[in-house]
């Protein structure tokens, strides 16, 4: 390797340097704050060098493919990952003395992240998926108090174990019937291995999809969701909604798309019937969640499902636009899903009942900043104009008219007016008069929910330097 091909994986190198530096100060003195601080350091740093990076693109041996699209999610993901950081400083101050392990595990958790969003082969692919997933599953159940997160946790291992063995089994499929791992080289080979034994094919691609499927919690993969999302400390369930979907659909995104598999009917077909399945199932159960958590869960599998439309659009109009839309969509989600986790954080309790929608009555009277950033976050989510969310589905839109697939279509907008209800009673909720007033606010808690709501709105309402970064991509 040469020194670009370091430069290249500055991020990895500055993100698993962090991992070695907190093992290093928790062996020499245990201490929270400087745990917390070495990993701030490291975030922004690795996000410093996805920048730098991006002069040395190019392919890192077979495995990693570093481009401009890459770095671009490993940059949103390292900042998604600074204001998981901040939250999880408030849940996890109480936490006896293993306070460390806590911030290890969240790095450990990013460098996965990117791995995948990196990856060009199915080995790579893998081990993001599970350096990302088995530091989860711990992240899950850090909390000592309480049954919830444990649980949460078990549910989580037992089915993401069963989804990484589908995934294994898929690839040993696709290299029975091609004879590589890697994705250009399955793209390459496809149509031969296609010709030859289509149901060995089809097959292995089916299980590979539906191994990511479950990690996307997509239905019919959805059941684990709603309990882990309501389980997991909330600054967990944010980096799970936001940083861990994220990335597996990236990774998704390149393996579909390199690996030619957008040619073949029958992987089409069966990607819109999740999709369908999707868009109607999430929002139709979200109409009865009482917890804010386990609303937003079934909100992010409806999301995906309105996503794998511009996946599913590949086989019929430019790849290109494609990505464009994939995008959009996802920095809009990752940001306006920051946005209702952090208000959710900071004015909801950790247990069951202080993250009931009822908890949050009267938000507007006395935390009317943070109720307006969760006002913003609900219209976005829903796909009001002038959000984030309204472009993002404005985009997947388009490309859903241009490949006419009307079906799917319908069932977006069939599941779009549903979701209007439970989204506005979050508002609604928020507006009630109330006698008793919650927990104060604080100016860091007003800061970001200001940051974060303009980020919303700024992407909704001036997308225009957005996109024209996105087609240099």
């Amino acid at each position: 390797m040469n020194a670009s091909v370091f430069y290249a994986m500055t991020p990895i190198l500055v993100l698993s340097g962090t991992a070695m530096a907190l093992m290093i100060q928790a062996s020499i003195k245990r201490d929270h704050k400087v745990a917390s601080i070495i990993v701030a350091i490291g975030l922004i740093l690795s996000l410093l060098g996805s920048y730098y990076a991006s002069n040395f693109t190019q392919p890192v041996t077979v495995l990693l493919q570093v481009d401009n699209w890459s770095l671009f999610f490993t940059g949103l993901i390292i900042a998604a990952s600074l204001i998981i950081l901040s939250l999880s400083l408030k849940t996890f101050l109480p936490e006896g003395e293993r306070k460390e392990e806590y911030y290890l595990l969240l790095i450990l958790s990013v460098l996965g992240a990117v791995v995948l969003i990196q990856s060009s082969h199915m080995v790579s692919l893998l081990l993001g998926m599970e350096l990302m997933g088995v530091a989860l599953y711990v992240m899950i159940a850090f909390p000592e108090r309480g049954d919830l997160p444990l649980e949460g946790a078990i549910k989580y291992l037992v089915l993401s174990a069963c989804a990484s063995a589908m995934l294994l089994y898929g690839f040993a499929l696709i290299y029975a019937a091609t004879g590589s791992l890697s994705y250009i080289g399955i793209g390459v080979e496809v149509a031969r291995a296609y010709e030859q034994n289509p149901v060995l094919v089809l097959a292995g691609s089916a299980m590979v999809l539906a191994g990511i499927g479950f990690k996307l919690s997509v239905a019919p993969f959805h059941m684990w969701t709603p309990d882990v999302y309501e389980g997991a400390p909330t600054a967990v369930t944010g980096f799970l909604a936001t940083v861990s979907k994220g990335a597996v659909f990236v990774a998704l995104t390149r393996f579909y798309i390199d690996g030619n598999l957008y040619q073949y009917a029958g992987l089409t077909a069966a990607l819109a019937v999740l999709a369908i399945a999707s868009m109607l199932i999430g929002n139709w159960l979200a109409l009865r969640q009482e917890n804010i958590k386990r609303l937003l869960a079934y909100s992010s599998i409806a999301h995906f499902g309105y996503l794998l439309i511009a996946l599913i659009a590949c086989a019929h109009i430019d790849i290109q636009l494609v990505s464009q839309s994939i995008t959009f969509y996802l920095t809009a989600y990752i940001v306006t899903t920051l946005a209702a986790f952090a208000v959710v954080s900071s004015v909801a309790e950790e247990d069951v009942r202080g993250q009931e929608i009822q908890a949050l009555e009267g938000l507007f009277w006395y935390r009317p900043l943070e109720a307006s950033a969760l006002t913003v976050a609900m219209l976005s989510l829903a796909g009001i104009p002038l959000t984030a969310g309204f472009m993002a589905k404005f985009f997947v839109i388009t490309v859903g008219v241009q490949s006419h697939l009307w079906v799917l279509l319908a069932a977006l907008i069939v599941g779009s007016a549903v979701a209007i209800y439970y989204y506005l009673r979050v508002i609604f909720a928020m507006s009630k008069p109330c006698k008793v007033k919650g927990k104060a606010s604080t100016g860091f808690d007003r800061t970001l929910a200001i940051i974060l709501m303009a980020c919303v709105l700024l992407l909704g309402s001036w997308p225009q330097p957005f996109i024209a970064y996105m087609g240099t991509l």
